[in-house]
């Protein structure tokens, strides 16, 4: 086993998840040591065409995480291991925080195809899919953004992808809407914390309008503008924020989730997802 490669405990663990042979064409390779050479592009950042020769043919390795990002299997993936977790008391829904963090893309991902890959199967078009890749121009140049919403034992439960210069106010919902961890007892899956924390930038009244509604409780900073306004308006301003100092600092676990996911796991950008990255 090699380094980065997945132990045989965790094997165990994602083995049950993974799609089986079907159709024509024969069995598929061996998915351990496919994973192992997805595991390790995404790792490393090197062309496809220069994966080792321990990992199989590259054009396989390419080919299975193409299929799986279009076809959603790898959210399915994710699904599942959350729900184990879930049901082993391992997700702390008592307090979950979100934030975001900027990834510079690759100077190759700007020629990708505008039109979306076709898919093997029944499907013509990805599950996901975005027609500007993800992609925008922020300060550090060709960047895409990941908003994630992670709890205390740095799992996370959901993301979104977009362009770098995007804001993070308007994305929270969105990613909170992206939480569904599947009870394995069977009805409907847990969307909804306890707890939940964020910075400044998440501050909006459309965004404690949602939190109220869903009644989860928050702890959210009011920027100094948005305070001075509210106190302009007087009654019409509505009441102060409240804001708990202590709970605030829980909000360093999401940043030591994406902190700890950038180092070890897969952070794939949408170009990687839909077109299978540069070659």
């Amino acid at each position: 086993m090699g380094r980065g490669d997945r132990s045989d405990e965790e094997w165990a663990r994602l083995e049950p998840h993974l799609p089986r042979s079907a159709g024509r064409g024969g069995r598929w390779q061996c998915h351990r040591r496919v994973i192992n050479g997805i595991l390790f592009r995404q790792r490393t950042g090197l062309p496809w065409r220069d994966s080792p020769s321990r990992f199989g043919k590259w054009k396989t390795v390419h080919d299975r995480h193409r299929r799986w990002s279009a076809d959603g299997t790898w959210e399915r993936i994710l699904q599942a291991v959350q729900a184990d977790a879930d049901a082993e008391g391992l997700i702390d829904w008592s307090m979950v925080s979100v934030d975001s963090t900027s990834c510079r893309a690759h100077q190759h991902a700007a020629g990708a195809h505008s039109r979306p890959p076709r898919v093997p199967g029944r499907r013509s078009t990805p599950v996901q899919h975005r027609t500007d890749e993800a992609l925008g121009r922020s300060k550090g140049g060709l960047t895409c953004k990941i908003h994630l919403a992670g709890e205390s034992g740095r799992r996370p439960l959901a993301f979104v992808i977009t362009p770098g210069q995007w804001g993070d106010a308007p994305q929270l919902i969105p990613v909170l809407e992206q939480i569904r961890v599947p009870r394995p007892a069977g009805g409907h899956p847990r969307t909804r914390p306890d707890h939940l924390g964020g910075d400044k930038a998440y501050s909006s009244r459309r965004n404690r309008r949602y939190l109220r509604r869903r009644r989860i409780k928050h702890t959210i900073p009011e920027p100094k503008n948005q305070r001075a306004n509210r106190q302009q308006r007087g009654s019409k301003g509505g009441r102060p924020t409240g804001f708990d100092r202590e709970i605030y600092r829980r909000r360093n676990e999401v940043e030591r989730t994406i902190n700890r996911l950038r180092g070890h796991l897969i952070w794939v950008h949408r170009y990687s997802v839909s077109h299978g990255g540069y070659r």
